[in-house]
């Protein structure tokens, strides 16, 4: 069964650094694009970057551009987010998923991916 497994958070302070990776069991995913979301309570599920399958490409939300990096090694069919200067409001649930194709298109969209990791809380404190 394909699995992704988010791995790395917890909680922090304001101005904190925390890294959140995710490894995906099937080495096909490697030939797709990966992304990384978030979920807050009562709050829609939010882009955050993208990556495509040769590395080549990457897309950020305006919300997170120059505090987080996506990164994927591993063969490829890992991806990592670097989150610096963390904020409260970036308190959340964070999701990895693998896209539909090795360049999403509107990387922003959720139906641009079709597998989802199970999430992984990350806290930030003020």
């Amino acid at each position: 069964q394909e699995q992704l497994v988010e791995s790395g958070g917890g909680l922090v302070q304001t101005g904190d650094s925390l890294r959140v990776s995710c490894a995906a069991s099937d080495r096909a995913f490697s030939n797709y694009a990966m992304a990384w979301f978030r979920q807050a309570p009562g709050k829609e599920r939010e882009f955050l970057a993208a990556i495509s399958w040769s590395r080549s490409n990457t897309y950020y939300a305006d919300s997170v551009r120059g505090r987080f990096t996506i990164s994927r090694a591993g063969g490829k069919n890992t991806v990592a987010l670097q989150m610096n200067n963390l904020r409260p409001e970036d308190t959340a649930v964070y999701y990895c998923a693998v896209g539909t194709t090795a360049a999403v298109t509107s990387p922003e969209r959720v139906d641009e991916y079709d597998i989802w990791g199970q999430g992984i809380q990350v806290s930030v404190a003020s």
